[in-house]
């Protein structure tokens, strides 16, 4: 494993390299990301920079030539997702074509590469096999993940710096359950990511665009899967607690559009790191604060693989609550959502 860290390591020295000649293409063929009222930039940006990250990640397929039963479907799923979300950054596709892409590389993995949750592992109930359901839960799963981390790529650096914490995290697991692949994967798409990084972390000259933030959240949704699928503690949970904050902006703009009776498809700019900058954190404050929640989430994470059954329990009821206590402090569904704070309210006014 010490050669591929070090020769996956020299990937990113690619992304380095290779990224200011991407931010002249894009500028030439005018891809770029323009100023509105839901954007905090306020000039152009070139964008397309996830085609630096997957790049460099053909290079590192090259180098390392990692292989599995999965590998060919996961490499051509890719493909799917880059070739349509360049078309997106260019183009501006609607949200419905960009799903019917999404969801034939998702089908592509699930049925061609036969990658499925088969069971699940729960507290108290012990192993729960899907059945049926193993092919919908895995194609959810991936297209949840891959929507999650688009809707985060909302400030500089930041779907790009979650991403490389959560790979991080996946590839060190996996080196620990000595899954090779899983941890080849990772790590080139770590160090590609870490690489573009750093012209797109704050203030960015280029925004990876839909082109990176689907692709490496449709890898990490994949690598999850493959790696935390058979693990025998609660393991559906820990792939869960590594996509932490992208998962839990998703299904807060779910449930915030229900119930302010909006259309799911409608954007807003009240998600996770719209909700702090309003509350006057700085751009660059927000993306390390979020990077920090992300930290605490993979460390959740690295914890649930290594606990009992009831210290997994207590992270969960850690967690749950850490995050009610975020949506109610920054009104992330509304200014009436506050069933936490309503209750510890009523417990303070029974002491008195």
């Amino acid at each position: 494993m010490l050669k591929i860290g070090i020769l996956a390591f020299l990937l990113m020295l690619v992304s380095l390299i290779i990224t200011p000649m991407f931010i002249k293409f894009a500028l030439k063929i005018k891809a770029t990301d323009k100023p509105d009222h839901r954007k905090v930039h306020t000039d152009p940006i070139p964008t397309l920079g996830g085609l630096v990250i997957f790049t460099s990640f053909l290079v590192g397929l090259v180098i390392l030539q990692p292989y599995n039963e999965y590998h060919v479907s996961i490499v051509v799923a890719s493909f799917i997702i880059i070739g349509h979300s360049i078309v997106d950054d260019v183009y501006n596709l609607t949200p419905k074509i960009k799903f019917v892409f999404q969801l034939a590389a998702a089908l592509l993995v699930v049925f061609w590469g036969g990658l499925q949750v088969e069971l699940v592992n729960l507290p108290f109930a012990g192993q729960v096999e899907l059945g049926f359901l193993s092919s919908i839960v895995a194609i959810v799963w991936i297209l949840g993940l891959t929507n999650a981390m688009n809707l985060i790529d909302g400030l500089d650096g930041l779907a790009a710096g979650v991403s490389a914490i959560a790979l991080f995290t996946i590839a060190m697991m996996a080196i620990s359950m000595n899954q090779v692949y899983v941890a080849t994967m990772a790590l080139i798409l770590f160090f590609s990511t870490v690489g573009f990084l750093r012209y797109n972390f704050f203030p960015a000259k280029i925004f990876m665009g839909d082109t990176g933030s689907q692709f490496l959240g449709f890898m990490i949704a994949v690598l999850a899967l493959l790696g935390f699928k058979n693990v025998t503690i609660i393991s559906f949970i820990i792939p869960i607690f590594i996509a932490g904050v992208p998962l839990s902006d998703i299904i807060l703009a779910i449930v915030r559009r229900k119930i302010n009776k909006q259309p799911l498809t409608k954007p807003d700019s009240s998600h996770l790191h719209h909700s702090l900058v309003r509350t006057g954190f700085t751009h660059r404050q927000t993306v390390l604060l979020l990077y920090g929640l992300s930290i605490m989430f993979n460390l959740a994470a690295v914890l649930f693989s290594m606990t009992t059954v009831w210290g997994a329990v207590l992270i969960f009821l850690i967690a749950v609550i850490a995050i009610q206590f975020l949506i109610e402090n920054l009104e992330l569904i509304n200014s009436n959502f506050k069933p936490l704070t309503k209750m510890m309210n009523a417990i303070r006014r029974k002491s008195e």
